[in-house]
């Protein structure tokens, strides 16, 4: 049955010893692919029963094979491979790609490496830097970085200095010949960063590296980077691991005495046990490094807990997982451009969704239009005493909650600090004026943000709001269960921009597709943790005229307000209508459906969520975001302006 690890598979039956024959006969498969994957299970086996010859490594890295995996077949370590090769004289020469189609003569600076004779590459001279780029776009790597690397690129190019960009996906700007200097089209691992490095380096001296571009798969390179002592332009590979190392971040922030969730780094079940009964219940979990939030989580109780660490364990094998207090309040975010010894930070989004739904799929609003100036002023503070602290030389972006305390300020904690471009660089830059990625690059490469007309502090805010709303793909994923928490799944992002908070957000979720009409069928299904916080939601939606549906419980909620409520049965085959009756036949247009921390009641709810993204009509889990839909809704659907974003930062506005 074909699926993504089919090939595996393939080559796994040929390692047992199964024939081309066969595997064409049981795959349909051409032969001629099957040939292919059986040089390379060949080659696995030369390289596991004979010494690791100059012939035997050059046909295995003619084969594709990597260091890394020479390395496991041979019984070495991938250095000692690299080192031996290149003892030999073996390492890649790189091609330019012909996009003429040999029909005449093509000169672009578009390279591919690979085991040959000649190299058509020769080391650029003159000041020149590499830009790492983000790799396959994916969940939690998106194109927003790519606009970080082209940035980059065009600023390096500004200053006189060479740009060469490595990237691996062709369907970005980054990737376009014209972009950069020179262009690099390989993997983004040690192995190729380092051979373009060598086949870059002039008098013994390698050009230094852009890592803060290229979201989380650029930054993780830093370390490999400066081991083997290879230069890195702005913050060190040391402020870089003490930010990403979340138990030498922890002891970071206490010595600045900056407050932060509860938590602790654990090595096994016990630990984990004993410090989420520590710190109360719920609790975020995650593995260190992660990409988008990846295998990260809210849990309600130690059966949850351990249910989550079995899964935790096999996502990360090598990684201590996280166990953090999970705190419910109001989440903010920042991005900033240090100097070493100036902070400015372009200004400060507000989330609409509360804590515990990941950064890229929350709503963010510029300016942050609830807080109050002291929370301002603290959020400011921490910002420029963590930036000079770590000796932040370019971008950093930090995520803080804001939790209220009876009859005190406001405590402001900080969740994390990614020493990074993040993906809200291009709706800051350009809802601001400010151009961030340009600013970080030129003081990556020594100037001053005072050289370059700015000075630190927060930026003053502009005659505008400007609203960042996620866009989820979930319908063109089948049987993908979908709801909000602090893995992110969203694939993409709009903005609206206009004078008043209503007016951007309905232009952001009319381009989300994720605005609600009046008069329209919302179907209900609440739990019972956020049925008192629903209950103005369900208010503004029959104050619209919408037609309320909901599940058994949620209707008797409604049904003791004194509203008008059509009850509708959540179990699919036991009543009629039921949930996935008014979903597919069109009686509502949207669904509200938010999650317990019970598996089984959000198995129940999966079949809800996953009809309502087969039909495009929008889906709630969070409350926060269905109440801004409600709001948006009563403020009138065409009150908002139309001016491009460059009219609201320079013509005055109310």
């Amino acid at each position: 049955v074909p699926n993504d690890l089919r090939l595996w598979a393939v080559a796994a039956a040929l390692r047992r010893g199964a024939t081309r024959t066969e595997l064409v006969a049981q795959t349909s498969i051409d032969p001629w692919f099957i040939a292919a994957l059986e040089r390379i299970v060949d080659q696995e086996r030369r390289l596991l029963g004979n010494p690791l010859t100059p012939a035997v490594l050059w046909t295995s890295k003619r084969l594709g094979f990597s260091d890394s995996a020479i390395a496991t077949l041979s019984g070495l370590l991938p250095e000692q491979v690299r080192q031996l090769r290149l003892q030999h004289g073996i390492k890649p020469v790189f091609k330019m790609v012909d996009t003429c189609a040999a029909e005449f003569e093509a000169r672009t600076p578009y390279y591919y490496s690979a085991y040959d004779t000649e190299n058509e590459a020769p080391p650029l001279e003159g000041p020149k830097a590499v830009v790492l780029g983000s790799g396959p776009i994916r969940i939690g790597q998106g194109i927003e970085f790519d606009y970080c690397s082209v940035h980059a690129a065009w600023a390096l190019s500004e200053a006189g200095v060479a740009s060469i960009m490595i990237n691996s996906n062709p369907e970005t700007v980054s990737t376009d010949f014209d972009t950069s200097d020179r262009l690099y089209f390989e993997p983004l691992d040690e192995e190729a960063i380092r051979d373009i490095l060598d086949n870059e380096t002039i008098d013994d001296k390698p050009p230094a590296s852009l890592v803060q571009f290229g979201g989380q798969t650029a930054i993780n390179l830093s370390q490999s980077l400066a081991a083997v002592g290879l230069p890195i332009l702005g913050s060190s590979a040391e402020a870089i691991d003490i930010a990403s190392d979340r138990q030498r971040f922890e002891r970071f922030l206490d010595n600045l005495g900056i407050p932060q969730p509860p938590g602790a780094t654990v090595a096994s079940i016990a630990q984990a046990l004993t410090v989420a009964q520590r710190i109360d219940y719920p609790v975020v979990v995650r593995p260190s490094y992660v990409l988008g939030g990846r295998a990260m989580e809210i849990v309600g109780n130690a059966t949850e807990l351990i249910r989550y660490l079995t899964i935790a364990t096999e996502v990360t094998p090598e990684r201590q997982v996280l166990v953090d207090h999970y705190i419910e309040g109001r989440e903010c975010e920042v991005d900033a451009i240090c100097d070493g010894e100036t902070v400015l930070i372009p200004g400060i989004m507000e989330h609409v969704e509360r804590a515990g739904v990941h950064s890229g799929d929350s709503m963010a609003i510029y300016p942050g239009l609830n807080l109050t100036e002291g929370e301002v002023d603290t959020l400011v503070e921490y910002t420029t005493r963590i930036g000079l602290a770590l000796g932040i030389r370019g971008l950093m972006n930090i995520q803080f909650v804001l939790q209220p305390q009876p009859e005190e300020e406001t405590t402001v904690y900080v969740l994390e600090v990614n020493p990074r471009g993040s993906r809200t660089i291009p709706f800051i830059s350009k809802v601001t004026g400010v151009p961030v990625a340009k600013l970080a690059t030129r003081v990556m490469l020594g100037a001053t943000l005072q050289e370059l007309g700015y000075s630190g502090g927060l930026w003053p805010k502009q005659r505008l709001v400007g609203i960042k709303a996620p866009v989820f793909s979930m319908s063109k994923l089948s049987g993908v269960d979908w709801y909000m928490g602090p893995e992110m799944k969203s694939t993409g992002e709009v903005m609206g921009v206009d004078r008043n908070f209503a007016a951007a957000l309905t232009k952001a979720l009319q381009a989300a597709s994720i605005n609600l009409s009046p008069g329209m069928g919302v179907l209900l299904s609440i739990s019972d943790q956020t049925k008192a916080d629903s209950l103005s939601l369900i208010q503004g939606l029959a104050a619209a005229n919408c037609q309320l549906y909901a599940t058994e419980g949620t209707a008797a909620m409604i049904n003791a307000m004194g509203l008008p409520v059509t009850t509708i049965t959540k179990r699919i085959g036991e009543g009629s209508p039921d949930v996935l009756d008014v979903i597919n036949d069109g009686t509502v247009g949207a669904v509200v459906n938010t999650l317990s921390g019970d598996t089984s009641v959000m198995e129940d709810g999966f079949y809800i969520r996953r009809a309502a993204v087969e039909r495009r009509i929008p889906c709630f889990t969070s409350l926060d975001t269905a109440r801004a839909a409600m709001e948006s809704m009563l403020s009138g659907l065409d009150n908002y302006n139309i001016l491009t974003t460059e009219e609201y930062l320079n013509t005055p506005g109310p």
